[in-house]
């Protein structure tokens, strides 16, 4: 009986294993992908209706420690650049962080989001920190570029 349990746990074992070798990467990929989507197109927005962006940086988004018009600036090119970064999987960990840390000043800055947001930015927030600490796994420019190196 004991011999059979184990057997049976050494295959379930070797099935998980392999499901996780080609799902993982899957779903590393589909994380990055989601959050990346989801800024960019916020930044895509912020420069269609620009007039509109800066209006909401000066009267009512409260981004503490930066004057309004740069924070417009920088939170527009965060949201144009760091997707990129993140899609292709290039320097995947501190383009996270640097998202999971604007995810979060955009939440502190802008309080009407706790009442129709909050929940996505809790999801994405997620997703980056699986980003930043798993990586962005095989399917990525940093994989590629460090079997590169290595040769």
């Amino acid at each position: 009986m004991s011999y059979s349990i184990n057997a049976w746990l050494s295959r379930y074992d070797q099935l998980v294993s392999t499901l996780q070798q080609s799902l993982v990467p899957l779903l590393l990929l589909l994380c990055r992908c989601w959050v990346a989507w989801v800024f960019f197109n916020a930044g895509l927005t912020k420069i269609a209706t620009w007039d509109s962006t800066l209006y909401l940086f000066e009267y009512e988004y409260q981004v503490p420690f930066l004057p309004w018009r740069f924070a417009a600036y920088l939170a527009t090119a965060a949201e144009l650049c760091l997707p990129v970064f993140l899609t292709l999987g290039l320097f995947t960990r501190p383009v996270a962080i640097l998202l999971f840390a604007f995810n979060i000043i955009a939440v502190v800055s802008y309080p009407a989001l706790w009442e129709q947001g909050f929940y996505d930015h809790q999801l994405w927030g997620l997703m980056l920190l699986i980003s930043t600490i798993w990586g962005a796994g095989v399917v990525s420019l940093d994989k590629w570029l460090r079997n590169q190196l290595a040769d």
